[in-house]
């Protein structure tokens, strides 16, 4: 009896682990409880062995698709459902075998389909023209349709495997099967795709950028909330650029200082603000109710030559040219000086300098009797490395690399007319270096040493233009000294103790 389902087309399901198998029954062994199929296929996609023997244990469930009794053609099927291949088993495990011992199937109901019932398949033929065909040219027919079908057919394949698969047993070797899986699934229809070349230009003019753009801007706007709410005037931009500010800030106030008779020049920092020029008289007076409050002389002194110091560092080259590689190329510093509290000044700058590793040449003319502010400040410059002379011709013969005046006084005019004042002022005349002036004096009196850089203090007098370059440096007079004397101040230095100034 196991012969005469020889030839039959069935489908066997093994399981989530071993999957659907269908193909020709090709053998039926009643004692070892076996079935083999011939041109099989595993999940709808076909087997690269020739022939797969399962064992009644591993079977789940046996659909007969086409009943072939002999050479009388077809008798019987029940037509085919790829999801009742893969989820309409019924689970059951019978160990006694899929086949009975008269060879019929128990588990899979076989189906007549009657004359009343012309149904047309999936693949657009009628059941008689399915049932005519063998199995393998169905099987062609179903893989020359079109994309969509071949698209759920791989999708129902794919989904009918388990996480792992365990391999049954099987008549043949696996090489090649990989190959043969991705040609039967990928292998159709890309050829008219790749010899269409794309259409960059085309594709290029479909987008329109200033459209895409005004979009983003418009879905922006509306996501910012109660920002978008009001008239365009009242609303907050959603983006700011690096240099603006989200907070509100109040309009800038370039003229913070203000004084009670304003000179006619004027100058202006980096940052706009406007500083304005003082009187010798008012700065006189300044200074003067500073030092009653505790700012004495030596404290001026201090910071006067600490902050000229800076400048003139800065002027050397700073720490391109002061390091310790650089000990063969120190540089040389002359500082000419007069017996007042101008060339005091000079002085505590030449001893910050000389501490800083840099040679200092003081020229200082001897007098009798001087300043206790002068013989303080040489006493300390004294325990230096600098060098002190009185006399023009022991300056260098060469160039220097800066030349600091201090020889000028704002009230003591008679000493222009000496002869240390003109030898010195025609040496720094003569020699090729650059000048820094340090508090020189207003524009009534002629500086006879023509200058690079001008130095003053606290705030600027009205200097001439051959002072060059005016810088302002802070000697530290409190904001309510300023208040005091009529002056209406605010620090333009921000984080620096010089700054430069700019002719308004």
């Amino acid at each position: 009896m196991a012969a005469d389902w020889l030839g039959s087309l069935v489908s066997i399901n093994c399981g989530a682990t071993l999957g659907v198998y269908q193909g020709e029954v090709s053998s039926v062994d009643q004692t070892s409880q076996t079935i083999s199929l011939r041109q099989p296929f595993h999940n709808g996609v076909k087997c690269p062995v020739p022939e797969v023997t399962f064992s009644a244990i591993d079977i789940k469930e046996l659909k007969i698709l086409e009943i072939r009794n002999g050479s009388n053609g077809v008798s019987k099927r029940s037509l085919p459902d790829p999801s009742s291949s893969t989820t309409g088993y019924s689970g059951r495990k019978d160990k006694g075998g899929g086949c009975g011992a008269n060879g019929q199937i128990s588990s899979a109901p076989v189906t007549v389909p009657g004359k009343a019932e012309p149904r047309i398949q999936e693949g657009g033929m009628s059941p008689s023209q399915h049932y005519s065909k063998s199995y393998g040219e169905r099987h062609v027919d179903m893989m020359s349709q079109n994309k969509g079908f071949r698209r759920r057919h791989n999708s129902w394949s794919s989904s009918s495997r388990g996480a792992n698969q365990a391999t049954p047993k099987k008549n043949g070797s696996k090489n090649g099967q990989t190959k043969n899986k991705d040609d039967e699934c990928f292998g159709d229809g890309m050829d008219d795709v790749l010899d269409e070349d794309f259409d960059f230009e085309g594709n290029l003019a479909l987008f329109d950028k200033a459209k895409v753009f005004s979009q983003i801007e418009s879905s922006d706007r509306r996501g910012n909330g109660a920002r978008s709410r009001g008239t365009p005037a009242e609303q907050t931009p959603s983006r700011y650029r690096h240099d603006e500010n989200i907070l509100e800030a109040k309009p800038v106030v370039y003229r913070q200082i203000t004084v009670p008779q304003p000179e006619a020049k004027e100058y202006s920092t980096d940052s706009g603000l406007v500083v304005p020029s003082i009187s010798y008289e008012l700065h006189k007076r300044l200074l003067s109710v500073a030092e009653s409050y505790g700012l004495s002389l030596e404290r001026r002194l201090e910071m006067t030559g600490v902050c000229a110091s800076q400048m003139a560092l800065t002027l050397l080259g700073g720490p391109n040219r002061l390091t310790p590689k650089n000990v063969h190329q120190r540089p040389t510093v002359a500082l000419l000086c007069g017996p007042h509290v101008q060339g005091a000044q000079g002085i505590s700058c030449g001893r910050h300098l000389a501490n800083h590793e840099v040679e200092v040449i003081l020229f200082l003319p001897n007098f009798v009797k001087m300043l206790e502010a002068i013989t303080s400040e040489l006493t300390l410059f004294g325990k230096t490395s600098g060098k002190q002379v009185s006399s023009v011709k022991d300056l260098p013969d060469t160039p220097v690399d800066l030349v600091i005046n201090c020889l000028d006084s704002h009230e003591n005019t008679f000493l222009r007319d000496q002869p240390w004042y003109r030898a010195a002022a025609d040496w720094a005349n003569q020699n090729r270096a650059p000048v820094l002036s340090i508090d020189p004096p207003v524009s009534g009196q002629e500086q006879a040493v023509e200058a690079k850089w001008s130095l003053s203090l606290g705030l600027p007098l009205p200097l001439p233009e051959r002072a060059g370059r005016v810088y302002l440096c802070d000697i530290g007079v409190p904001q309510q000294v300023f208040q005091e004397v009529g002056i209406k101040y605010h620090s333009p230095f921000g984080c620096k103790f010089v700054i430069p100034l700019h002719s308004a």
